[in-house]
């Protein structure tokens, strides 16, 4: 994909009549995930409990990751419309025999605002997929780049499942997603999936559950839980603890690991705790959290960034 330069689109843009922009500060925004308590179903035991997982074990080849990553910039504004030009991009490496290989990789570049705003940008957006905003309510910048993030979001979110589809099309080996499996009914009921979530907004349990769930010692994975979503995709899920969080943070190191139901008992458990605590980013890895990436992961987010940005 040839390069876009944004600073001659800004300049194309202004002798049409728009306002060339830069950046939002970033007090101006607002989060798209909101910090809360679902609660979680026990699968395992009476009450939340620490559960040694053992030594690590290499797993067993063939094993692929799949991963996206995106970016943004405001590009202009029509009268109070803004234009925010968006790139994303998925990938899936493989690995056998100890090296990694792309397998299935795309990008695609957004171009997203009310539909006057992109029609006054007429053909300066060509090689742009052009996605409208909602008019529902008046133009308002800040809001309309808070909803233009959550398309970019829904766009990525998108274009990893269609990725990790067409991989599981030519491959029945397992695949592990940064992520959630829950967007997909396929892939939470499918048997040779992982979804690996680095994120915690959303928090499975409170009071003194929650308490012991955040304090899991290195090694250990919690008990076996279903964990409240709001799609109909149910999986089994369990906290796993990467490295140790004493000293750091409570949030260091510990990942949420799900599973379809047929993989969700404490054998499988235990055994794919195992195999993950062999797949842990090396501490040198220049990435901030490195505590919580897994090597195979980290691989893909590298590759895609190391490619010529469409958007220079």
């Amino acid at each position: 994909m040839n390069p876009i330069n944004l600073a001659h689109l800004r300049r194309t843009l202004a002798l049409r009549g728009l306002t060339p922009a830069s950046a939002v500060p970033d007090a101006s925004g607002g989060r798209t995930e909101e910090a809360c308590i679902r609660e979680a179903r026990l699968l395992e035991g009476t009450g939340l409990d620490w559960i040694p997982v053992g030594p690590a074990e290499p797993w067993p080849d063939p094993l692929a990751f799949l991963d996206g990553v995106q970016r943004s910039e405001l590009l202009a504004y029509a009268g109070a419309s803004v234009i925010v030009a968006g790139e994303i991009a998925a990938a899936v490496r493989e690995r056998r025999d100890r090296g990694l290989t792309t397998v299935a990789e795309e990008r695609r570049l957004l171009a997203i605002g009310r539909p006057g705003a992109l029609e006054a940008a007429g053909d300066a957006l060509s090689g742009f997929h052009q996605v409208a905003l909602p008019e529902d309510e008046p133009p308002h910048p800040i809001r309309d780049q808070a909803n233009a993030a959550r398309v970019l979001d829904r766009a990525r979110g998108s274009l990893e499942l269609a990725l990790g589809d067409r991989y599981r099309a030519r491959s029945d080996g397992w695949l592990v997603v940064d992520g959630s499996l829950t967007e997909s009914p396929v892939w939470s009921a499918d048997a040779r999936m992982l979804g690996v979530a680095k994120s915690h907004a959303t928090l499975p349990f409170d009071g003194a559950d929650l308490d012991r769930y955040l304090r899991l010692p290195p090694g250990h994975r919690s008990s076996l839980y279903v964990p409240q979503t709001r799609s109909l995709t149910p999986v089994h899920a369990w906290a796993l603890r990467l490295w140790p969080w004493e000293g750091k943070d409570l949030f260091h190191g510990l990942v949420r690991i799900e599973v379809a139901p047929v993989n969700g008992t404490p054998a499988m458990a235990g055994l794919l705790s195992r195999w993950l605590l062999a797949e842990r980013a090396p501490i040198s890895t220049p990435d901030a959290r490195w505590d919580r990436l897994l090597y195979g992961i980290h691989s893909v987010e590298t590759y895609l960034r190391a490619q010529v940005r469409a958007l220079a």
